[in-house]
């Protein structure tokens, strides 16, 4: 029976299909990195996608509209795009989710414009308290990020301990790490996605490297387990209001101000058992 294994991660903008992108241009469209919704199904790419993309109901797709696509070798016009959080309301969202609904419990009625990642409006920020991130951030430099993550589930079998390494990240951000469990895209009753570990925030030193660890209890009960909720996935977040929420992962989530740059693609970790 498995008890440890290696993951490299991948670089991305999206959490689930929607929105297409936690990340957007200065023109309002989203720039995916993940799993585009084609007409001849899905598949792992780049591409521009208009915020009007049909939008279906939780847990089915539609095509995406796409603008264009994205090359695997950026040129120069795409490696300098500048990248922007969503608005919100957020667009093209089928997600029905508060992410803190201790903290914001108003956060579906909030609106604020799009910002450039590096003018996010961080809560009570005073430009004399020196702000580090001062240059836009570009698409050529998202993309460079890389990490690598080992689970090891512990003697008894009763927790799993994650641990990550990453280089090519934003330098001197704020990051956190997500767990994405089976049900929470459930469209029978979605769960509310939370934390890997709290707390779950580590900082990317001035050459964008930086390390993580955590350890669930359980996090992969044998399926059928009744009120089971496996862990099947982590994503990395870049958090653009520099900041973290303790037991939720954002106050708006999915591009609002959090910012998927790391995961796996597609569900994981089915080589694991753990109990109670």
């Amino acid at each position: 029976m498995t008890a440890n294994r290696s993951y490299d991660l991948s670089v991305t903008t999206q959490g689930p299909a929607y929105p297409p992108s936690e990340i957007m241009n200065k023109d309002g469209d989203f720039v995916v990195i993940g799993r585009l919704n084609t007409r001849s199904g899905p598949s792992w790419g780049r591409a521009v996608v208009s915020a009007a993309s049909p939008l279906p109901p939780l847990g089915e797709d539609l095509p995406y509209t796409i603008v264009r696509r994205l090359p695997d070798e950026l040129d120069e016009r795409d490696r300098e795009m500048e990248l922007y959080t969503l608005p919100l309301p957020l667009p093209c969202n089928n997600y029905p989710m508060l992410f803190a609904p201790e903290q914001r419990p108003d956060a579906h009625r909030i609106e604020r414009p799009s910002h450039p990642l590096h003018r996010a409006p961080i809560p009570d920020l005073r430009e004399a308290d020196g702000p580090r991130l001062r240059d836009p951030i570009t698409l050529g430099q998202w993309i460079r990020a890389r990490g690598q993550l080992d689970v090891t589930l512990t003697p008894d079998r009763r927790a799993a301990r994650f641990a990550f390494a990453f280089t090519g990240l934003i330098p001197d951000s704020v990051y956190t790490v997500m767990s994405l469990r089976e049900r929470d895209l459930d469209p029978a009753g979605p769960t509310r996605p939370g934390p890997l570990g709290v707390p779950n925030a580590f900082y990317s030193d001035e050459h964008g490297m930086g390390h993580y660890r955590a350890e669930l209890p359980n996090p992969f009960p044998a399926p059928g387990t009744p009120g089971g909720n496996r862990v099947i996935n982590v994503v990395v977040l870049w958090m653009s209001y520099q900041q973290n929420y303790g037991g939720a992962i954002g106050h708006f989530g999915l591009g609002g101000d959090i910012h998927a740059q790391l995961k796996l693609r597609g569900p994981h970790f089915g080589e694991f058992t753990t109990r109670d």
